[in-house]
């Protein structure tokens, strides 16, 4: 039997190796995650509660449309219930807005490198992928994206932050952009890390969509939520977008805990508010370890920061860390191959690997 002809050129997801396997090869009583841009905190208490309530009802379908958590979620945003859809995680928002816009005789544009599930789903529909390189500061270069926009042009894919960089698309540049973009073209903005910002000049795209009825906008419960096992996101677009997309979308595709987790999250913001704090506190740990040894990075809005270690490779640094119990990502599988990019984690979990890496870089120096 013979596949789609670009479904042969694509790979299966690899995903880390689990916490226990790394214990039981490596011989380690601790291992500590900083790889996949997790909470380090998990979710507010009272989601827990919020939880175990609703595993009472896990026999009874969830509410296909989500009424309830819609609801809520389209006040907390300030927009229309149905300006939402819901997904299975953010990615599978981004896989129903592909399957709905993109085919074979149509194209898509996006940065390179950028989160690479916009890639992978638009291979699968067959539709010509336009990468643009990012500039030199590692921020989307729009000039160039928006000169490789033609009458075939469906979906132009933003994130911001934008994985694995943590750099963002201040609200100037992207209304500059979407004033050039034909209204025709999707602007599908990924703002899965937007809870983390700090930045001024981050731009309010929900209030954009008002102008700008070809802008989407993609955001989850899986990173500053602390709810990524449950896989809830969303994206909120034009009503007539929306309708449009709905369709493909799975019949109960978010479960009945996933919605009551993202429920009582919304009511405990102040939580939020805390991992914003602590995140930023984690990352100027970073960032001063990284002035101090001179090494390369991208000032990031996100929970992450991809480091630049110039004359080692992203898999040499991967490796070291992993003996000492500390998962990062290598940036050999994303378009850096010097780096590493590392989940900022509690001040514990920070101080530890800043100090594993210190004493490491001081050693290699001393040789």
């Amino acid at each position: 039997m013979k596949a789609k002809e670009q479904i042969l050129t694509l790979k299966a997801y690899q995903p880390g190796k689990p916490i226990e396997e790394v214990k039981r090869e490596l011989g380690l009583t601790s291992v500590t995650k900083l790889a996949s841009n997790e909470n380090p905190f998990g979710c507010a208490p009272a989601v827990k509660d919020a939880v175990m309530d609703e595993l009472d009802r896990v026999s009874i379908y969830p509410d296909g449309y989500a009424a309830e958590i819609r609801d809520k979620l389209a006040h907390y945003l300030g927009v229309l219930p149905r300006q939402i859809l819901f997904g299975n995680g953010s990615d599978e928002v981004v896989e129903m807005f592909c399957r709905t816009y993109l085919s074979p005789d149509t194209n898509t544009v996006m940065a390179k490198p950028t989160f690479p599930q916009y890639r992978h789903n638009s291979v699968i529909e067959g539709a010509e992928i336009r990468e643009i390189a990012l500039d030199d500061q590692g921020h989307h270069d729009l000039d160039e994206m928006y000169e490789a926009i033609d009458e075939n042009t469906k979906i132009v894919w933003i994130c911001s932050p934008n994985n694995p960089t943590g750099t963002y698309v201040s609200k100037e540049k992207l209304v500059s952009f979407l004033e050039r973009v034909p209204k025709d073209v999707i602007v599908a903005c990924d703002e899965a890390y937007c809870e983390y910002v700090v930045a001024e000049d981050y731009p309010d795209t929900l209030a954009l969509q008002r102008d700008y009825p070809n802008l989407v906008v993609f955001r989850t419960f899986s990173k500053a939520f602390g709810l990524a096992s449950l896989r809830i996101g969303y994206g909120v677009a034009h009503e007539d977008l929306i309708s449009v997309v709905d369709p493909v979308r799975e019949p109960f595709n978010t479960s009945r805990v996933a919605q009551r987790a993202a429920i009582s999250a919304l009511d405990h913001l102040e939580y939020i508010e805390m991992c914003r704090i602590r995140n930023r506190e984690g990352m100027d740990l970073y960032e001063h370890f990284c002035e101090q040894y001179d090494l390369g990075y991208y000032p990031s809005q996100g929970n992450f920061i991809l480091i630049d270690f110039k004359t080692k490779q992203g898999d040499e640094v991967f490796q070291f860390l992993l003996q000492q119990g500390y998962i990062v990502r290598s940036g050999n599988a994303l378009g850096f191959p010097t780096s590493v990019r590392i989940t900022i984690g509690s001040e514990e979990q920070n101080k530890g690997i800043i100090d594993c890496l210190s004493n490491w870089l001081d050693a290699e120096s001393e040789k």
